[in-house]
């Protein structure tokens, strides 16, 4: 927590978000949950390439949670609209810790060997289970950022809050790593159930009065389509999520770096943390100026060129066979990915009305938290038919062609300014 000498130092308004203790509660829920995900990711990453020493493995990793992610994603959204949303938080935070205890059990060889052993479908399985239970996760919290801040602060709490995101994103993936090359993966999963059991314990006692109940409920499935046609059409919102999907999808060369370590720069898993967290360390620089200058004007530019800079650095990053070098071009990346993050993120929540905020936020996530997976599993196909670095370099310039057709496509979005939206 900052101190009131350094409170003093930022401007007025980023002070007033940091003095409201309920939003500080939820930050911390954030942190402790991505901080418990990340941990796994490394950890699992490193599990399964230990296992396969094979690329598109790694990939399947990113497949087998976003299926099920997809799957549950709307439902999960019509929950957040209609359920206490303290609770939904506490149940998926629970859930994250059971996931991660199965994965610990497979690490530490206590399951029956004809049960599970240490095979990667066991490790898969979890896997797709931490995607039901991560459907849950962000609308949660997007549904009650908007409950705890004013809509004047909601572009500052969006800074604010990629930088607590960012740092549970270098966090947690250089723990993860550090756990496991000092300790074990059995241990790196352990710690990260400790951290999905404190996020819990958060989340559930954040002092927040959940909104009245709707008067009519309508049918699951007619709530469900009256979020598709909204985000439908918004054409500003639908072009944000778009552009940042498809980016991401081409551009997902974290999930190659296991093998890039290996094959690459040659190191161990200490070294796959720290690339891990690079792209959040420069998130991270990202989110603090932003939170101090909210990019009111010329927003939907700014996202467009954070985009095309993000994909560059990923080329860069595809032709460096230097570890420092390529953590520098991805710690870049992070750079412009927190710019996209918040600008993003802002546009969501100025854009959607409170009573539908579980449901945008989860076809959000169908957007932009599933490209994440389906983008590990794109680079894992690609590194299997064109080598590793070629795809990682392919991947980049893909980013590229995204960023030039969706400036043309979506001319709203181009000409945005976040003043538009208040």
């Amino acid at each position: 927590m900052r101190t009131p000498a350094t409170l003093s130092a930022v401007p007025a308004g980023a002070a007033e978000v940091l003095r409201n203790r309920t939003f500080l509660v939820l930050l911390g829920y954030r942190i402790l949950a991505m901080l418990s995900y990340q941990i796994v990711a490394v950890t699992v990453g490193w599990h399964v390439y230990e296992l396969t020493r094979d690329p598109l493995s790694l990939g399947l990793i990113g497949l087998a949670e976003v299926v099920p992610y997809i799957g549950f994603a709307l439902f999960a959204g019509y929950a957040v609209d209609h359920l206490p949303r303290r609770r939904l938080g506490m149940a998926a935070c629970i859930g994250l810790f059971l996931t991660t205890m199965l994965l610990a059990a497979v690490a530490a060889g206590v399951l029956p060997a004809g049960f599970a052993g240490l095979s990667t479908l066991t490790i898969y399985a979890a896997i797709a289970l931490n995607g039901v239970v991560r459907a849950f996760l962000g609308p949660v919290y997007v549904s009650l950022f908007a409950r705890v801040l004013p809509r004047e602060h909601f572009a500052r709490g969006a800074g604010i809050g990629s930088v607590v995101m960012q740092t549970g994103l270098v966090v947690g993936p250089a723990l993860g790593g550090a756990l496991v090359g000092w300790s074990g993966k059995t241990t790196a999963y352990l710690v990260s159930a400790g951290f999905a059991l404190a996020a819990a314990a958060t989340i559930i006692s954040l002092r927040i009065p959940d909104p009245p109940p709707p008067e009519h409920r309508a049918p699951v499935l007619k709530s469900i389509g009256e979020g598709l046609r909204f985000v439908l059409r918004q054409p500003v919102v639908l072009g944000a999520q778009a552009l940042d999907m498809f980016s991401v999808l081409f551009g997902g060369a974290v999930a190659l770096l296991p093998a890039f370590i290996n094959e690459v720069v040659h190191e161990g898993p200490e070294a796959l943390g720290i690339l891990r967290a690079a792209p959040a360390a420069g998130a991270v620089i990202a989110g603090a100026w932003l939170a101090r200058h909210p990019p009111e004007r010329n927003a939907g530019r700014l996202l467009l060129f954070a985009v095309a800079g993000f994909g560059l650095c990923i080329i860069g990053f595809g032709l460096s066979d230097v570890f420092w070098l390529s953590a520098a071009m991805l710690a870049l990346s992070g750079v412009f990915d927190g710019i996209s993050v918040v600008v993003r993120s802002t546009i969501l929540q100025l854009a959607t009305p409170d009573a539908m905020r579980g449901r945008v936020a989860s076809i959000n996530g169908i957007f932009i938290g599933s490209s994440n997976e389906l983008g590990a599993f794109e680079s894992g196909v690609a590194a299997r038919l064109m080598g590793l670095v070629p795809s990682i370099v392919f991947g980049g310039c893909m980013t590229l062609v995204v960023v030039a057709t969706t400036a043309r496509l979506a001319p709203a979005l181009r000409r945005l300014n976040l003043r538009d939206l208040h």
